[in-house]
């Protein structure tokens, strides 16, 4: 029977070496991945060492610590590992299959990259860590808790899910406001063109005629005057209240209590808060799931909250659990979620269901905030269409008077 030598890592991350008398090398590999051990190389014993072309040394490896490279393009590289993985390839096949497929540039100095650092002896985690703009601190400790339980290509699938879901809710809320953005831009420019052009145009007319103009008409003109000799205030004003805030953010409470502001906002805020209820229970119970503890898990969701007052509040939470309080009463105690989150969530925790009802609440939060987005956006475009209607009518409505006041004064002057 043939004997296969195989190079893998433990649950321990410690680097694993032995022989194997299998009938085939898928042979091999499931026998490797049954003693939870996450296989790197296997090749027959007497062959030739399996070289990957276009590795470079350690040494001459580039700098790592800046790379980044779009959602869109990670997703596509762990969906195909997960891919080749699933298909009996080992992790070091994977890598480089990756390197000749993927063309993106950054993608391939990426793979090469995690491809050297295994063969230097690495973890595969260890070597996520390198790209720290890359993969997030969820995926890094889901890929060790994936060669920890001998699970990487369930893991490397599980991330699929839920980069795909986060995607799919980042997009949705990209789209639902592109068509009030779009409104309000071209409202703006309208406003724009109307006093930059038309009014300038009726003073000129109406001087050379002679006559006082109306009081909605003096109202435009002055706001025009306003506009094109003290623009440069304004701009200072702006510019004053920009430098001002981001002086404020940079210190910690000035971002706390801007980040509060945030979520209290009308309308925004509500999207805001939805939408981390969705990502704070999706990505709790993907992490619960895959065997991460509580409270590294608590400290995982607490550095993506992309929120310094959310960040405040979750580390008061941490601590009462380590107090001895369940999650769902020490979120409770915060009144940081809604009744309905963490009345769900005491269920999951009474039942022994933790982690599916976490997804089950995800769901429920995802549908909401499609439900909100979808209102905000159908609200906004009327809304900026009222505010361009009359704008633009006081602003005809002036021109008009002027020119009906012209035209009586023009009908009564003696011949």
């Amino acid at each position: 029977m043939p004997q296969f030598s195989y190079r893998a890592r433990n649950s321990q991350g410690g680097l694993v070496e032995g022989t194997l008398d299998c009938a085939d090398r898928a042979v091999a590999i499931r026998q490797i991945e049954q003693l939870h051990y996450i296989p790197i190389r296997i090749d027959p014993v007497g062959a030739a060492p399996h070289v990957v072309t276009g590795a470079t040394p350690a040494a001459a490896a580039p700098a790592t610590q800046n790379l980044k490279i779009p959602h869109t393009q990670l997703l596509i590289f762990t969906e195909q590992l997960a891919h080749l993985l699933q298909a009996g390839m080992t992790l070091d096949e994977g890598l480089a299959v990756l390197q000749k497929r993927l063309k993106h540039p950054r993608v391939q100095q990426m793979t090469q990259a995690l491809h050297q650092a295994l063969v230097d002896g690495r973890s595969f985690s260890q070597a996520l860590r390198d790209f720290p703009r890359i993969f997030p601190a969820i995926y890094v400790n889901l890929i060790a808790a994936g060669e920890a339980s001998g699970a990487l290509p369930e893991i490397l699938r599980r991330l699929v899910e839920h980069l795909m879901q986060a995607k799919n809710l980042r997009d949705r809320v990209q789209q639902a406001l592109i068509y009030p953005a779009f409104l309000a831009v071209a409202g703006a420019i309208l406003m724009t063109v109307f006093i930059t052009f038309m009014v300038p145009q009726l003073t000129s007319f109406m001087s050379q005629n002679g006559g006082s103009l109306p009081l909605p008409t003096r109202m435009l003109v002055s706001f025009h005057h306003l506009l094109t000799s003290y623009w440069w205030v304004g701009a200072l004003l702006v510019v004053g209240i920009g430098v001002g805030v981001r002086a404020f953010a940079r210190t910690e409470e000035g971002q706390i209590t801007l980040d509060r502001l945030r979520l209290s906002a009308p309308g925004y805020g509500r999207v805001i808060k939805h939408r981390y209820y969705a990502q704070f229970s999706r990505t709790l119970g993907t992490l619960m799931e895959n065997g991460i503890p509580l409270l590294k898990a608590l400290d995982l969701v607490t550095e993506i909250a992309g929120n310094r007052y959310l960040e405040r509040k979750l580390i008061e939470v941490r601590r009462a659990v380590i107090d001895g309080a369940n999650l769902s009463a020490a979120l409770s105690a915060q009144q940081l979620f809604p009744e309905l989150f963490t009345d769900m969530m005491a269920v999951g925790e009474q039942t022994g269901h933790f982690a599916q009802t976490m997804q089950t609440i995800a769901d429920v939060y995802e549908r909401e905030l499609d439900r909100t987005v979808k209102v905000i956006s159908t609200l906004i475009p009327p809304v900026i269409i009222v505010v361009i209607a009359v704008i633009v009518g006081f602003v005809v409505y002036s021109i008009l008077t002027a020119v009906f006041e012209m035209t009586s004064s023009l009908q009564v002057r003696p011949r």
